[in-house]
């Protein structure tokens, strides 16, 4: 499998010590200057910072090569599964062919297994195994151990100022003329009301989890 760089902000592939975005104007001039949302500097700026912090975290997890399409899928897979492959591609928005594709390598290596539909005896069901829920769960630690060695550079003053600005983050999530993205981290599909998934399986299938966080 290859592809861990995947996870990063096209934009901001100028290396790590670029400071400016060439295309910043072009890109924010029908927006930050219309009195409606952030500023033009604003918006490159959370751009920036949101596209270079995803690509280290992205390095952070050491060992790990999975293709922002994968982590998607094991995601998915450990919060609604047991899936069929037509739930899994629906839930991520993609074809089957092209959810096929990208399960193939993780089942190759152990991390999603294959078990008999009970309730059809053509069909498969998609489910973590030991190692795909290890693996997730290593990647979340070790992405998540990155931010907290950056916050103990922060004050406690500045520490609080970010934790007040996490909802006001996650409300950017939220796109209200389309359905939810796919997920591109390997943290669980949203929960939010607000965000729900428009084609969720249905969870009184034998076997099937809530969210596992």
């Amino acid at each position: 499998m290859t592809g861990r760089d995947a996870v990063t902000d096209a934009d901001a592939m100028t290396g790590p010590d670029a400071v400016t975005d060439p295309d910043a104007d072009a890109e924010v001039g029908s927006h930050g200057a219309a009195g409606a949302g952030l500023s033009a500097e604003a918006l490159v700026r959370l751009r920036l910072a949101i596209g270079r912090l995803n690509r280290q975290m992205a390095r952070a997890s050491g060992g790990q090569d999975l293709t922002v399409a994968q982590l998607s899928a094991l995601a998915r897979v450990e919060v609604h599964g047991p899936l069929r492959l037509g739930e899994l591609a629906a839930l991520e928005g993609v074809a089957v062919p092209s959810v096929l594709r990208t399960i193939a390598p993780l089942i190759a290596d152990g991390l999603i297994a294959k078990t008999p539909d009970p309730l059809d005896g053509r069909s498969q069901l998609l489910e973590l195994t030991p190692a795909g829920l290890a693996a997730i769960t290593r990647i979340r630690r070790e992405r998540s151990a990155l931010l907290a060695r950056r916050s103990t550079r922060l004050t406690p003053q500045q520490c609080r100022q970010l934790e007040a600005a996490v909802p006001l983050l996650e409300l950017l999530l939220d796109d209200p003329d389309a359905a939810c993205p796919s997920q591109a981290c390997p943290d669980p599909p949203s929960s939010d009301p607000a965000c729900p998934d428009p084609r969720r399986p249905d969870p009184t299938r034998p076997g099937r989890r809530g969210s596992a966080d």
